[in-house]
């Protein structure tokens, strides 16, 4: 199931990353760094948001699904789900409006931050979907909405941008796009909901599985956006706009290749243990461990040693020394990130002992706070990207310690060692190319780091690739024979 998924992610994931690349190349042209800083802010605020009042109903169709043996049990696990949703939007929306009038912002971030918490509910049942397709199966239909939204969010949002509506544009675009798709895919999802019956107490544990992650995904928003506030409070708008642009080329790389391997790999790991128990667990926790750091290992040394070009390519001129700065050590964060969240987060929720995962994120959020307060006022963008690189360190090594006392998820150090090495030949290969600057850099500097780590990866078999092409090689001449 998860090379399945993972072959069949790669399309929408391969569109995602030329999508969010693109989205940072205009943007950061067609926003003013106070602009773009007001849309970091809001970005922050309205993820926050999400993840407070809707992320339990999603994560709860994510591990729920397979559990559920009947035709009665699924059509109640819909019912609640999705009249639920139903329920705290109608709650949430006036809510939002009270609260929009009543606090003292600024027009401009008013209407920017307006406009992305009234696509909360929008972006909820279009996530309920998609999880559910994920936790199906259903790779083509889960792929085929993330395309659409991505595609669709993008076009939506640099129209409004063109049009001149400020650091509200991008936020337009993630409302109207899962907006366009509901037609879509919402009247089938509730015809499985239709003969279903809400179950107080099928929600309750829902609600005590679900919001402990939500709670904990707030916690990781804050460690991932507690900077870019305290950089408005100690310096301005356009200091938080140079920091998320850098910040979001080393991050979007790399965060690209976890949600693509994540959204495989999630559901295969709890098919494994509902369906073939512990020892399969493990056997699956270790293929997809050794594949996260197969691909990851060698993309945050590949972001960081191309900032440069990479910056210059992508980034208005504006933002760009910025971003350079500060690109190698986010790139750092997102390994950590992404290690963390698609990896050993898994024992928290395949353990389904979810009120652990809120502990091990509230160590690294709190260290974040302490960093930044500390760092920011000395040393500005790169302070603060000091304190993000050093607090996801911290909130791996907690969550792998806590984790291991609820479902042990094997480390294959043995495969950390050998990228290692070949990411760091990779990196004396790279820093001997010229520098010539900007797209070509960029592309010579990637092609050859990629050749070379491949070459190196191969000769030292990391992660069995090499037992792997060799099978691949031999199918192959199987069904041509």
């Amino acid at each position: 199931m998860f090379w399945r998924g993972v072959w069949g992610y790669l399309p929408a994931n391969i569109v995602q990353g030329v999508v969010g690349f693109l989205a940072i190349v205009v943007f950061t042209r067609l926003l003013s760094p106070e602009d773009f800083g007001r849309y970091a802010l809001a970005f922050s605020v309205v993820t926050l948001v999400h993840v407070a009042v809707f992320t339990w109903l999603e994560a709860a169709m994510a591990r729920f699904w397979a559990a559920q043996k009947t035709a009665e049990d699924i059509a109640a696990h819909f019912a609640g789900l999705y009249r639920t949703a139903f329920v705290l939007a109608a709650l949430y929306l006036p809510a939002v409006a009270v609260l929009l009038w009543l606090l003292p912002f600024d027009p401009a971030f008013r209407l920017t931050l307006g406009v992305g918490l009234f696509g909360a509910p929008v972006r909820c049942l279009s996530k309920l979907a998609q999880e559910r397709f994920r936790a199906a199966g259903e790779v083509a239909k889960a792929a085929g909405l993330d395309i659409f939204i991505a595609i669709g969010g993008l076009i939506i949002g640099v129209g409004f941008a063109l049009s001149g509506a400020g650091g509200a544009a991008p936020l337009a675009g993630l409302a109207l796009a899962p907006l366009a798709a509901l037609p879509f895919i919402l009247p089938g999802e509730l015809k499985q909901a239709r003969r279903g019956v809400v179950d107080t107490t099928r929600l309750r544990a829902y609600a005590v599985y679900g919001y402990p992650i939500a709670a904990s995904l707030a916690l990781a928003v804050v460690l991932a956006s507690t900077d870019r506030f305290l950089l408005a409070a100690f310096m301005d708008t356009a200091a938080v706009g140079a920091y998320h642009a850098g910040y979001s080329i080393a991050n979007r790389t790399l965060d690209v290749l976890f949600i693509w391997l994540g959204a495989a790999g999630t559901p295969a790991l709890v098919m494994a243990l509902e369906r073939g128990g512990r020892e399969r667990l493990v056997a699956a926790a270790r293929e997809q461990a050794q594949t996260l750091i197969l691909i990851g290992l060698p993309a945050c040394v590949g972001v960081a040693l191309v900032a440069r070009p990479l910056a210059q390519f992508m980034i208005g001129e504006h933002l760009r020394d910025a971003a350079t700065l500060i690109t190698p050590w986010i790139a750092l964060s997102a390994l950590l990130s992404g290690m963390t969240v698609y990896y050993f987060h898994q024992a928290f929720t395949l353990s389904r002992k979810t009120g652990l995962l809120l502990a091990a994120m509230a160590v690294p959020a709190l260290a974040n706070v302490v960093l930044n307060v500390a760092l920011i006022p000395r040393f500005g963008v790169l302070g603060a990207a000091w304190a993000t690189a050093a607090s996801f360190g911290l909130g791996l090594i907690a969550s792998w310690a806590m984790g291991r006392r609820v479902m042990p998820l094997p480390v294959p150090w043995e495969t950390l060692i050998r990228c290692g090495i070949a990411s760091a030949v990779m990196a004396v290969a790279v820093r001997s190319l010229p520098t010539i600057g900007g797209f070509p850099e960029l592309m010579l500097d990637a092609s050859v780091g990629a050749v070379v780590y491949a070459a190196v990866v191969l000769t030292l078999n990391a992660a069995g690739v090499r037992d792997l092409a060799r099978r691949l090689i031999a199918q192959r001449r199987g069904a041509l024979a």
